[in-house]
Parts: structure tokens; sequence; C-alpha cells
């Protein structure tokens, strides 16, 4: 990639790392009019627009990025979020589990399926899925307040079975 290119995807992160959306999607057009088959300015444009809330939008960057490179990681897992959003959890979860055919030991894979079982209401298999992104990364805030919510829950369904039953 020149040197004008990576420039433009440096000053775009920037952008979108201060929540200058607009302006670093400009960048990441700029990029793609040059590039168009430009695996990083599609997946940060469509990163980008999931920040903006543009679900759709994201997911069809993400596509873009996943006809190119299929087994391109961060466009599965962001692609699995878009649609997480969007009330897609099987969908989302078929993502998840194509990334960890990739890589076992993705960490966001694994917390990103949990959070997407958890909204399936299949609390105790969202909770093993945080331990074991727990497992590879201890420090991983997100799997960690995601499996104390998950043992919150089933602790209080287990305290509405013991009250049903000595009813």
């Amino acid at each position: 990639m020149n040197k004008e290119l990576m420039n433009l995807l440096n000053q775009a992160f920037d952008l979108s790392e201060n929540g200058q959306y607009d302006k670093a999607l400009l960048c990441y057009e700029k990029v793609l009019k040059k590039d168009p088959n430009n695996v990083s300015a599609l997946i940060d444009s469509g990163t980008t627009l999931l920040n903006l809330g543009n679900l759709k939008n994201s997911i069809i960057f993400y596509d873009k990025a996943l006809k190119i490179n299929p087994n391109n990681l961060d466009a599965l897992i962001n692609k699995g979020a878009a649609l997480h959003s969007l009330g897609k959890f099987h969908d989302a979860i078929t993502l998840y589990d194509k990334a960890l055919d990739i890589d076992k030991k993705c960490a966001i894979a694994l917390a990103y399926k949990g959070l997407s079982l958890g909204e399936l209401d299949k609390i105790q298999d969202a909770l093993e899925f945080f331990k074991k992104a727990l497992e590879i990364d201890n420090d991983y805030d997100l799997a960690n307040l995601s499996k104390k919510r998950a043992q919150d829950i089933l602790k209080s369904k287990l305290k509405g079975l013991k009250y049903t039953k000595t009813l």
C-alpha cells in the first residue's frame, strides 16, 4: 500500500477514535476510491458506521471485506456484532462460530457468542463462553461483566424455582 493511502487510513482511524465519524468516513471513502479492495478501509468503514448506529450499512462493508477475504476475523466478528444489535442472534452466533473455527482462542468471539446466547435465554451456555474467554484473557472486562450478569440471572432463576416449589 502506498504512503498516501496509509496516511489516509491512519488519519481516518484517529478521527474515528476521537468520535469524528463523519470525517473518518470521508477519509475511508478516499482510500476506497483509489483502492476499492482495501480490506482495512472496508472493515473500518463498517465499524465507523456501526458506531454511528447505521447497522445495515455497516454490514454491507463487512460483506465486501468478507467477499475479498472470507476468513477475516475482524469482519466476521464485527458483522456478528451488527447482526446481534439487529436482534439476529442466531446469525451472529454463526459468524462467531466461523471466527472460532479460524481461531479457537479468540476471546472476543467467545465473549460475543456468550452475549448472543444470553439474549436467546441460554444463560448456562453463555456463562460457559464467558468463562472460556476469561481463560484466554482474564482481564477481559466484557467477559467479566457478562459472566457476573449471567451468574446473577441464574441465581435469580434458582431462587424463583425454590420459591415456586415451596408454594
